[in-house]
């Protein structure tokens, strides 16, 4: 700042100037200026050039975390401390890239380098401040993935006595490991996120394990109840390096999910332990190591990694309710997570206790084969029909996107650059327009007693699987069933079961054969209670939601997942997974963060510097 100018002043000049100016204009004028005063370690000049109300996340680049700065304070803190080391040089637009303007927001993909690698992000201004700001790190210099160009030459021309084929070559690396090689890495959990993941660190090549209980990769998938099938649409879900193909249906049943899964592992050559169980885990500080002991195929093994990844699924630990009475119960009694699928229940009486996707995916494939179904609805559920939603992902995550060159990476990251404070603004129109178009269709739920929320801020679906993991249902068909009276409906808490009924706290008696805990599922730190201790889990604190991520939690504010994809507060313990969308896109900043352990590049994380609010 000039001298003699104040803060004002120096705001006044900022909007006259831009005023002028075309947002490519603009936007190069914000990256300059950003560039000169980072280069300078000119941090009150850098923060000069936040607006008041402002968001910078980043993912991995400046502070080897996944976190948001709130607020210019913030953004002073974050400089201050990452500054020097980060060195970060070269803002600029990204190649083929054109600023554009609306609405007062001028937005600009960009691109940037680090002493250790390199960023591209997003950025949008207002009055020629920044309002959001996204950097991420997309690789490492001198480690980066072999691609394109610098695709692996595989086969060898010329005569080689003995030659070794690339499958012995294969076979021999596999058997090695665990055995002469210790892997750097082990991922428990062989679903999508963990295989995701391992495809990312085999590309990056650090020596990876992923273990996994099924037999087959993929029968995660496999075991679940037979109408199971994915309500997001094809494009939200490609996973890493192979996008499904252009026939792949839009809604993938589970078996077709489950054969890619296999097929994926097998393509992509991850070193994947199938018919393995995690018997135990334990750190060795003094070794800086894991030891983790399994079994695998009934053989006692003992690994010793550097690195452990809970990949065990946001929806792996069933949560299963204790009612008084269920012990005399003399029907079936499962988790929605163990329902085999209808087809033994035709003609039978079926009480589901829960009102989210698998309830009513349930209740529909249930009633589908003839059976008697009451569903018991507990607390309000976000419903939003599938045609409903994928109308909110139509720039996105569609046919016409991609066709107009919205690739999923610019998908992901046009979502990613949007701070979790704030996406409730941009959703909260969306499901406003949605609860007019669709009225008749919620009047007809609730005329049945079906009980409706929109989210606590009433900006719908994701925010409400981002806060909570649960509590919604994408509409494919059972809402319909509910709204007619072909599912029962009743409200209320479960008081105790008799010899073959449900008891409801108003004395309501619900006769039943099979009785459903469609109840949902526990934080994945409940994993780290069974297989490490309870008090590492209570170090690590709660897996998922929208929170501070560690137990020094001053009161509820919307920042990042918690713990997710990121360090814990335990040393060399981390948890990945999600849906599709989100094990593919934070996979890679993930990958990074053990690629560059694995290679001794420092990574000295940031602490989170957003700023706290309590209301």
């Amino acid at each position: 700042m000039a001298a003699g100018e104040t803060e004002d002043g120096m705001t006044q000049t900022l909007e006259r100037s831009s005023d002028t100016q075309t947002p490519a204009e603009r936007v190069q004028a914000w990256l300059d200026a950003f560039q000169t005063a980072l280069t300078a370690r000119d941090v009150d000049a850098a923060v000069e050039l936040f607006a008041p109300t402002c968001f910078w996340r980043d993912l991995v680049s400046f502070t080897w975390n996944i976190t948001t700065a709130e607020g210019p304070d913030a953004v002073r803190s974050r400089l201050t401390e990452v500054l020097d080391r980060v060195d970060p040089t070269g803002f600029r637009v990204a190649d083929g890239e054109e600023p554009s303007g609306a609405d007062g927001v001028d937005e600009a993909w960009i691109e940037f380098d680090t002493s250790v690698g390199r960023g591209r992000g997003h950025l949008r201004l207002t009055d020629g401040r920044a309002w959001t700001l996204l950097t991420t790190l997309y690789e490492l210099t001198g480690h980066e993935e072999p691609l394109g160009a610098a695709r692996p030459r595989g086969a060898e021309h010329g005569a080689t006595r003995d030659r070794q084929t690339w499958s012995e070559r294969r076979d021999a690396e596999f058997a090695e490991l665990g055995r002469t090689r210790q892997p750097y890495v082990l991922v428990i959990g062989g679903g999508q996120g963990g295989i995701a993941l391992g495809a990312r660190l085999r590309q990056l090549d650090v020596p990876t394990v992923v273990v996994d209980r099924h037999a087959r990769p993929g029968d995660q998938w496999r075991s679940r109840y037979t109408s199971l099938c994915l309500h997001d649409p094809v494009w939200y879900d490609h996973l890493p390096y192979l996008p499904f193909p252009p026939n792949w249906p839009v809604f993938a049943p589970k078996d077709k999910i489950a054969d890619w899964l296999e097929m994926y592992v097998t393509v992509m050559e991850i070193d994947y332990w199938s018919a393995t169980t995690v018997d135990s885990a334990s750190f060795d500080e003094a070794a800086g190591t894991w030891t983790v002991r399994l079994t695998r195929d009934g053989e006692q093994l003992t690994l010793h990694p550097t690195e452990l990844v809970f990949a065990t699924g946001m929806s792996g630990k069933a949560r299963m309710p204790v009612f008084p009475g269920m012990e005399r119960f003399r029907g079936e009694q499962q988790h929605s997570s163990a329902h085999p699928g209808p087809q033994a229940y035709r003609g039978k009486k079926v009480v589901v206790v829960g009102s989210n996707n698998s309830a009513h995916d349930i209740c529909a494939a249930l009633w589908e084969n003839g059976a008697d179904i009451t569903m018991v609805q507990r607390s309000s559920t976000h419903i939003v029909t599938s045609d409903s939603l994928m109308g909110t992902m139509e720039g996105l995550y569609s046919e016409s996107a991609a066709a107009a060159g919205v690739t999923t990476e610019k998908a992901d990251l046009t979502f990613a650059s949007l701070p979790y404070r704030i996406m409730g603004e941009f959703q909260k129109p969306l499901y406003d327009q949605i609860r007019i178009d669709d009225a008749d269709f919620y009047a007809r739920l609730e005329a049945a007693g079906f009980q409706l929320d929109f989210g606590d801020d009433d900006s719908g679906l994701f925010l409400k699987y981002l806060r909570r993991g649960s509590g919604y249902y994408i509409d494919v068909g059972a809402s319909e069933l509910i709204a007619d009276g072909s599912v029962h409906l009743v409200a209320g808490q479960v008081r105790e079961l008799t010899e073959d009924a449900v008891v409801l706290e108003d004395g309501t008696q619900l006769p039943a054969d099979l009785v459903v805990y469609a109840t949902g599922y526990d934080s994945m730190n409940g994993w780290v209670a069974d297989l490490i201790d309870q008090p590492t889990a209570d170090r690590v604190g709660k897996v998922w939601g929208l929170g501070s991520d560690t137990t020094k939690d001053p009161g509820p504010w919307e920042g990042e997942q918690r713990n997710m994809w990121k360090p814990t507060a335990v040393p060399q313990l981390w948890f990945h997974g999600g849906n599709l969308h989100q094990s593919r896109h934070y996979s890679l900043y993930l990958a990074l963060q053990l690629k560059a352990r694995h290679e001794g590049i420092p990574t000295p994380v940031a602490e989170p510097a957003a700023v706290h609010h309590t209301s």
